[in-house]
């Protein structure tokens, strides 16, 4: 009735396509959530900023008086 390759389709092809299917699956899910969940460290901070970008954030948050912002600053740029 189902002919010379069974009731499952066409043999070990089927049987791959889905192994195939469950694998992009689960690798699709892993990308999203390394996107979604991975831009941070540990400690907070966003991956990818520069020091510079880090000095001012420090400042605005006060940690840093300006005269020691300007002087991190100028090392940074020289």
């Amino acid at each position: 009735m189902w002919g010379h390759w069974g009731e499952y389709g066409h043999g070990w092809g089927m049987g791959f396509g889905f192994l195939l299917f469950w694998g992009v699956l689960i690798v699709a899910i892993a990308v999203l959530g390394k996107h979604i969940w991975g831009p941070s460290t540990k400690d907070g901070r966003e991956r990818g900023k520069s020091a510079l970008e880090l000095l001012e954030e420090r400042y605005a948050r006060g940690e840093i008086v300006r005269d020691e912002f300007e002087q991190k600053k100028r090392d940074l740029k020289s």
